[in-house]
């Protein structure tokens, strides 16, 4: 079987799956999700939505936060991990928003990898979950069922990108992004694959090679 094909029968098994392909990160706009994705590095999102409420409470905007005092935020996002440094792009990402961008997230991925700390993964999340463009967010997730799923044969998360862009169909890839971190944690988990739950069990060649 092609990968196109393959990829597009795991595209409308997760859909009847998983219905609502929503981002497990809570937010109100561009600029939350921004800040929120940056803090989730190496970090539960479950953590990270109990952080942001009194984060974005004290620093609402871009201005606000490029105006803060680091070490304010470190406390604030002390939990997370990593918050000497998560701070520090904080507040970077504040100050080159409000003096560059006049404020306003940018819609490319060029523009968002320019700002402290956010790289491709933050970039394409922004991208597709706000501004409704073609992303391939490829999170440990993603990768994980790209592989097991004879996609790729990389973790090399650069790679897995550009080449599931290849496969997926750019109106459904943002989605399915989505839906993969949830299938990840349900049935295709990195210490377990419950094969007899997976609805692509009979495609998969993993489970063709147990045979």
């Amino acid at each position: 079987m092609r990968k196109k094909e393959l990829a597009q029968i795991a595209v409308e098994a997760l859909e009847k799956l998983y219905p609502d392909a929503i981002c497990s990160l809570d937010y109100k706009d561009a600029f939350q999700l921004l800040i929120s994705t940056r803090l989730s590095a190496q970090c539960t999102d479950a953590r990270v939505n109990l952080v942001t409420p009194q984060l974005f409470e004290r620093f609402p905007d871009a201005k606000s936060m490029g105006e803060a005092d680091v070490s304010e935020v470190e406390q604030l996002i002390k939990s997370c991990g990593l918050y000497k440094t998560k701070a520090k792009d904080l507040v970077g990402i504040g100050k080159m928003l409000t003096e560059q961008y006049g404020g306003v997230v940018p819609d490319t991925i060029e523009e968002l990898t320019k700002l402290p700390g956010v790289g491709r993964k933050t970039a394409n999340l922004v991208c597709g979950d706000i501004y409704k463009k073609s992303a391939v967010v490829a999170d440990t997730h993603f990768i994980r069922l790209c592989n097991r799923l004879g996609f790729v044969n990389t973790t090399d998360p650069f790679k897995v990108e550009m080449e599931m862009r290849k496969i997926l169909p750019p109106e459904k890839s943002n989605d399915f992004c989505h839906r993969a971190v949830l299938f990840g944690r349900d049935i295709c988990t990195a210490r377990k694959a419950f094969c007899e739950r997976c609805p692509i069990n009979d495609k998969c060649p993993k489970k063709i090679k147990k045979k």
